[in-house]
């Protein structure tokens, strides 16, 4: 077992009151973040660009390859959690993922359509190595029953978006301050930062880990380089299946794909739970009604990379007394606002838990789905009543958007990392983190379907817009109150787990 079980963990010196480790974990996050959110802003805008001129009948194509892409890189996670759990370890996948991801940045920047979608197909294979086990690492620097694990998760978010809200600024920048060039050329030299953000990761985590000690150790037995060897060979084999995925399957059929995966995960999942006894097997089926309203919350957060970029680019005013804002840097309002807010609420989970007043985990997750829907209730207002005479609407309603998509991602994202580890049978909180993933991964792949579907086929106009968010807003809204009404059964599946 990759896992270090809690009686064997080492005592780790502590650094403002949590483990050592977790600030260089956070750190190596950090910097695989900056080189992953710093091209996704622009992904959308570049396929548009580069493969269809800038027409906006490329819009839907755009959004459906940026929602295959998102969902594939949260699907590799669950490869990636067996292979940490049983063949690699955490750290060797992590180091390994890093690699391949550093290789798919830098052959994004071809501009030929086939290379690209070979780029993001090995994007998406080493973000499976990297994000789910780093991920799990956090979970195990605390023991069973450390009230501060959710507080270390959410530092640990912090890590995230710190990244997240840097490298839209740079590359945002970078895109801007390259003048005389065709746009499509200016976003190859964004993927190219990238890249060097993601050796910059792999550098951080490679000299750091010595501080884990034997948490993500390779299991007994797969010390050796032929395990490594055999890994990289798999890798090597998946990259063309993801590349075959996106270019011939297309979002629709892999939409039913994700779905059938998800029930086969879900079978081990509720095996394992059921091999360990009732209260395992419960707790397994309360992890899985979470992962289902996972699904709706990141279909229409992860609208923010296609067709909120469309809305900023064509209908947002982004005219800000004679200075034009870049279109990429509304993407980093989000991560900006977790950096600023995730300190708040992790002391305002603090202070509620010493007065037993802390919501549940199904009531936080219901606070997050109604959070997202505030923020297309936003842009409904602005759609229905601050349209110009320009067809373009106001800046502010497009950062509130993210604001209140903000509050509600803390509710949910940071807490329901923290549920995996703490409802997931031991021997599979890897899976289970792929789990958690492959949720978001089908999630994210709906996105792009609704974002194509906004955009129909001549591109975005205020009208399909306004269409497309109202749904969104009734559907998540709706979701979030059923949640606070189920509650009390998901907390009796979870036999005492706060």
């Amino acid at each position: 077992m990759a896992a270090t079980p809690a009686a064997t963990r080492p005592a780790f010196p502590e650094t403002f009151g949590h483990p050592r480790p977790l600030w260089m974990l956070f750190m190596s996050e950090f910097w695989e973040r900056f080189a992953f959110y710093g091209m996704r802003w622009a992904l959308a805008l570049y396929i548009v660009d580069q493969f269809f001129s800038g027409d906006p009948s490329g819009q839907g194509y755009a959004s459906r390859t940026y929602g295959a892409y998102l969902a594939l890189v949260y699907a590799t996670s669950i490869g990636g959690g067996f292979v940490a759990d049983r063949l690699l370890g955490y750290q060797r996948s992590i180091l390994l993922g890093a690699v391949i991801m550093g290789l798919g940045l830098f052959t994004i920047t071809v501009p030929n359509q086939q290379v690209f979608i070979f780029g993001l197909a090995l994007v998406i294979t080493g973000n499976g190595l990297f994000k789910p086990n780093i991920s799990s690492m956090v979970g195990q620097l605390y023991a069973e029953g450390d009230p501060r694990r959710d507080r270390g998760f959410t530092i640990f978010y912090m890590g995230i978006n710190l990244g997240g809200f840097v490298a839209p600024i740079v590359t945002g920048w970078l895109a801007s301050v390259i003048t005389n060039t065709p746009q499509q050329q200016n976003y190859r030299v964004v993927f190219v930062a990238t890249g060097i953000g993601m050796a910059l990761s792999y550098l951080w985590f490679y000299f750091g880990r010595r501080q884990l000690g034997a948490i993500g150790r390779p299991p007994p037995g797969r010390e050796g380089p032929k395990t490594m060897l055999a890994v990289i060979v798999g890798c090597a084999l998946v990259a063309p299946i993801v590349y075959l995925l996106i270019s011939q399957v297309g979002a629709y059929w892999l939409a039913w794909l994700l779905g059938a995966l998800f029930v086969v995960v879900a079978i081990a999942l509720v095996t394992e739970g059921l091999r360990e006894g009732s209260i395992k097997r419960d707790r397994v089926i309360a992890m899985l009604v979470m992962f289902a309203f996972n699904v709706l919350f990141w279909m229409f957060f992860e609208q923010a990379g296609s067709s909120f970029n469309f809305l900023a680019e064509n209908i947002v005013d982004r005219n800000l007394g004679g200075w034009e804002f870049p279109t990429g840097w509304f993407q980093s309002v989000n991560p900006l606002a977790i950096v600023l807010i995730a300190p708040l609420v992790a002391l305002c989970w603090g202070w509620m838990s010493k007065r037993n007043i802390e919501p549940s985990i199904p009531r936080k997750f219901g606070l997050g789905l109604i959070g997202n829907a505030l923020a297309f209730l936003v842009l409904m207002y602005a759609l229905t009543n601050l349209v110009g005479p320009d067809n373009h609407i106001p800046f502010w309603p497009l950062v509130a958007c993210y604001v209140l998509q903000t509050l509600g991602e803390l509710c949910l994202s940071p807490i329901g990392l923290s549920m995996v580890t703490k409802l997931a049978p031991l021997r599979v909180v890897g899976l289970s983190m792929g789990g958690w993933f492959l949720s978001q991964a089908i999630g994210n792949n709906m996105s792009g379907l609704l974002a194509g579907s906004i955009s129909g086929e001549t591109g975005m106009t205020v009208a399909s817009a306004l269409g497309g968010f109202t749904f969104s807003f009734y559907l998540l809204g709706g979701a979030g109150v059923v949640l606070f009404v189920i509650a009390p059964l998901i907390n009796r599946l979870m036999h005492g787990i706060k």
